[in-house]
């Protein structure tokens, strides 16, 4: 209880908002007459549009003072408050004396925009995590209670709303792509509300269909986005606080459980009033969705003397948590490597508070890290990670130099096929975090590994193909100097003596051309403007009236020349 009490009383940032304003206009989506029931009930509320899909029957319909119209929903896109549809097979009904319902001509692409849609179609689903996006009410038509609900849920979804923004986002910082070649994409693939997309050499983050999740801020390699409740410093400062008062109450083994306030406090709340409530040593630590934590929250949790640590997540997930399965993942390997065996780390997917409560009884008591880590977290994501690691290293049972990580980690290695190599210094330029670096005197490629994120930049950049990505965490890298890769001679050049170039790629490139090309065999005045540096190879064309792209006088040539010169050397038979 003090450890509970000591971390709820850290101070915690102020959240961002974005505003979302509704004006009431409403689009019904639906196959039959319930679709035209529901326009009813909301009509003296919202402005509403009923759409019947092509394959759909109503018969008997009287007059309504809303438009019913046919069409299907080809693509959905846009928010609560801008919801933006293009709808094939679309016709508007035409005047009848009779029953049911007439259409005149339908087109494909007509386009519609709505503040919310209630979805009774019974069909596919219009969006991606549909029950993350706001404004979108999607229930089984079959169902009357439930299309009740969503009526009257969607009776007050008008005005204006604030909304969290849940992801602050740096663009400088993201590694997302450089000159239209993607390397990092981490987040696009996780986000399961379609909130990211790529906007030229960094991705864009739509605050108002983002859910909140959290898994591209857990998983992001440079801390370009950054959760904002809590942010990871502020939530490895709670951790810090909750685990070392427990420590010096005389705790021990302590297992740190996160669980969001949605599915997780009910859950807790259930256990301790109708169950055993949680064992002793078990902590419980509240976040806004548990995939938000990021390896960071894991490392810092064994640095400062957790014995375990589990996640509890619904038994029926509302969106994919690849992200958080990723970080387990990631985070596995470290502590095996640095001693913590045992299971450490595991999610608990349950609704059933006795399930979760029998699971958190049946975890062993496994010793905490020998010397418990006291440092206060400060910076971003990146720095408190740094130093999360670094302390666990210090604090390990079995502390190892290098630890090999899965593909996909974001600490490794670049790895240099040097024989092929060019100094192109291509990757140089690519690199988004400067791990690769070159030298403004020498011809030189350097490396410094505490930078590098495993975007992958230099290894798609790279005309040749010799880099190769190595995941792996070495533990002196926050310390190291930078790593020579590659270092050659420079050329040097024939009129000023500057070093201008790779003295091994200028000597192949005149290799290749001497002798063997046209342009280059009539004159060495050729080859020696490859061996000037740009200033003094201007001043010999201009000065010596030299044309560099001039043809040199060739002898005209016919076939029997060529037939002779292949007979010489052997290239083919005897002439007939």
């Amino acid at each position: 209880m003090l450890a509970l009490r000591a971390a709820a009383a850290v101070p915690t940032p102020d959240v961002p908002f974005v505003r979302v304003e509704s004006s009431g206009t409403i689009l019904v989506y639906g196959r039959d007459e319930i679709a035209i029931e529901a326009g009813q009930m909301l009509e003296q509320h919202l402005d509403v549009t009923v759409l019947i899909l092509p394959s759909g029957l109503v018969a008997g319909l009287g007059a309504t003072d809303f438009p019913v119209v046919k069409g299907k929903i080809a693509v959905a896109g846009g928010h609560f408050g801008a919801f933006a549809l293009v709808i094939d097979d679309f016709a508007s009904p035409e005047p009848t004396l009779r029953g049911g319902l007439r259409y005149g001509p339908s087109r494909n692409g007509a386009q519609s925009r709505c503040d919310i849609i209630l979805d009774l179609s019974g069909g596919s689903l219009l969006f991606s995590a549909a029950d993350l996006r706001d404004g979108y009410l999607r229930v089984d038509p079959g169902n009357r209670s439930a299309v009740l609900e969503a009526v009257l849920k969607a009776r007050d979804l008008t005005g204006a709303f604030e909304k969290p923004r849940y992801v602050g986002f740096d663009a400088s910082l993201c590694a997302h792509s450089r000159s239209n070649i993607v390397g990092c994409s981490r987040c696009l693939d996780l986000c399961p509300a379609g909130a990211i997309q790529p906007a030229g050499d960094h991705v864009a983050i739509d605050p108002n269909i983002c859910a909140g999740c959290g898994q591209c801020a857990a998983v992001c390699p440079t801390g370009a986005a950054s959760y904002a409740m809590l942010p990871p410093d502020v939530l490895v400062r709670k951790l810090r606080t909750m685990l070392l008062t427990y420590h010096a109450a005389g705790g021990r083994h302590p297992v740190v459980l996160f669980h969001d306030e949605a599915h997780g406090s009910p859950m807790l709340d259930a256990l301790a009033q109708f169950g055993d409530g949680l064992p002793a040593h078990v902590l419980p630590f509240a976040v806004n969705e548990t995939t938000q934590v990021g390896l960071e929250g894991i490392v810092a949790g064994f640095a400062y003397g957790a014995s375990a640590i589990r996640f509890l997540l619904r038994g029926r997930l509302r969106h994919d948590v690849a992200g958080l399965r990723q970080t387990v993942a990631l985070a596995e390997p470290i502590l095996q490597g640095l001693g913590f065996a045992g299971p450490r780390l595991a999610m608990l997917e349950t609704d059933d508070p006795d399930v979760a409560g029998v699971a958190l009884r049946k975890i062993p008591c496994m010793p905490s890290a020998p010397r418990p880590a006291s440092f206060r977290p400060t910076g971003g994501k990146r720095e408190v990670l740094r130093f999360a690691l670094r302390e666990l290293h210090r604090a390990a049972h079995e502390p190892v130099d290098i630890v090999a990580l899965p593909k996909g980690a974001p600490f490794g290695a670049v790895e240099v096929d040097t024989g092929n190599c060019t100094l192109c210094l291509s990757c140089v330029s690519a690199c988004p975090t400067n791990a690769l670096r070159d030298d403004p005197e020498r011809p030189m490629l350097r490396f410094v590994e505490d930078a590098c994120v495993q975007c992958g930049l230099c290894q798609v950049t790279c005309p040749e193909q010799v880099i190769t990505l190595k995941p792996q965490i070495d533990f002196g890298a926050a310390t190291a100097p930078a790593r020579v890769l590659k270092q050659e001679e420079p050329f040097c050049c024939i009129q000023c003596g500057k070093p201008f170039g790779v003295k091994s790629t200028i000597d192949r490139v005149v290799a290749k051309l001497e002798g063997r090309h046209w342009m280059y065999t009539a004159s060495s005045r050729r080859t020696d403007l490859i061996k000037m540096c740009e200033d003094c190879r201007v001043a010999v064309v201009s000065e010596g009236h030299f044309d560099p792209y001039g043809a040199p006088d060739r002898a005209l040539r016919t076939t029997d020349d060529y037939l002779q010169e292949g007979d010489l050397a052997g290239k083919r038979g005897p002439r007939p």
